[in-house]
């Protein structure tokens, strides 16, 4: 029996946050639990420039304010074959008035044309995320009320 490589696959991964106390999710199609802006990094895009792409792709969301790095780590998406997400979290604090919203996927990935809804879930709340996304949220809880990324943390 041949012995599988794993695969690798590049992600960024959006906690945008509005006023410090909630972050930014929505249900996708093809998974259970919420979901945050995210997405793989293209061929030559580091991850910080895919993640810019990401949020505006799925959300429409375009102005940021200090996006911060919090921590990359390798997550397994499946055994057999090995399929492993580097997964890069960044912090992105937005003002955003509206509670809610649909947006349609830009883009040119395979979710492109998929409708999106959008909603705010208090930092507090504990939720069940899609893939683990929420394995970092806690960092989160240093974020000043103005959504200033003072207290996160960063690996």
């Amino acid at each position: 029996m041949l012995a599988h490589s794993a695969t690798y696959v590049q992600k960024a991964c959006a906690y945008v946050t509005r006023g410090g106390s909630e972050v930014l999710v929505f249900e996708g199609p093809g998974h259970e639990g919420l979901q945050i802006p995210k997405g793989t990094v293209e061929s030559g895009e580091t991850p910080r420039e895919a993640l810019y792409r990401e949020v505006v792709e799925e959300s429409g969301l375009a102005t940021f304010g200090d996006v911060e790095r919090l921590v990359t780590d390798v997550w397994t998406r499946r055994e057999s074959p090995p399929k492993r997400y580097v997964r890069h979290f960044y912090h992105v604090p937005v003002h955003e008035p509206r509670d809610s919203w649909t947006h349609t996927v830009t883009g040119t990935g395979a979710e492109r044309g998929s409708e999106f809804t959008f909603s705010w879930l208090d930092l507090g709340t504990n939720a069940r995320f899609a893939l683990d996304l929420d394995d970092y949220l806690g960092t989160l809880t240093g974020v000043d009320a103005d959504g200033s990324g003072a207290g996160v943390a960063a690996d």
